[in-house]
C-alpha cells in the first residue's frame, strides 16, 4: 500500500453521544411505547389499585368523572409518567423503543417542566380530540404539542 491510507466514514454510532446528531423520535415509535404504558399503567391499578379498594370496600364503579375508583386510577397514570419521566427520562416504553425525553436546550429536566409536559401538555393535547399528538407526525422535530408546551424533544437513543 502506498502512503495513501483509505480509511471508511465512521457512522454515528462510533461518535461520542454529545457529538451525534440528535436522531427524533417518530410518530410510530411514540404510539407504541405509549400502548406499552398504557399496558402497565392498567397493569398497576388492576394489581394495586384494585385490590385496596376491595380491601376497603370502598365502590369500584368508575361511572362518573369524579368516581373515587376514577380518580386512583387517572393519580396511578399520572404519577407513573411524571415520576418516570422525571427520574429517569423514559418511561418503560419508551425505554424498549429506545426514545427519551430531553430538554430542547439541553439542560436537565426539572419537575415543572416534566408536571408541564406530562400533566398539563397531555391532557390539552387530549382534550382536543388528541390532535395535539398528531403534531408528532407532521413537525421538523417531531415535537407533540405537549412537547412544545414543555420546551422538550424526544430523541432515539
Amino acid at each position: 500500500m502506498t502512503d495513501m491510507q483509505i480509511t471508511a466514514p465512521l457512522s454515528d454510532h462510533h461518535l461520542p453521544p454529545a457529538e451525534r446528531p440528535l436522531c427524533y423520535g417518530g410518530f410510530w415509535l411514540r404510539f407504541w411505547a405509549y400502548c406499552l404504558d398504557v399496558i402497565v399503567v392498567s397493569s398497576l391499578n388492576r394489581l394495586v389499585v384494585w385490590p385496596l379498594f376491595r380491601l376497603f370496600d370502598w365502590p369500584l364503579e368508575r361511572d362518573g368523572l369524579f368516581a373515587p375508583a376514577a380518580i386512583a386510577s387517572a393519580v396511578v397514570f399520572y404519577a407513573y409518567f411524571v415520576l418516570m419521566t422525571k427520574r429517569f427520562g423514559q418511561t418503560l416504553g419508551k425505554m424498549v423503543f429506545g426514545l427519551k425525553v430531553v430538554d430542547e436546550r439541553g439542560e436537565p429536566l426539572t419537575w415543572l417542566t416534566v408536571l408541564f409536559r406530562e400533566v398539563v401538555g397531555k391532557f390539552i393535547s387530549k382534550t382536543l380530540l388528541f390532535i395535539g399528538f398528531l403534531f408528532v407526525a407532521f413537525s421538523e422535530k417531531k415535537k407533540g404539542m405537549h412537547d412544545q408546551f414543555a420546551d422538550t424533544i424526544v430523541v432515539r437513543e
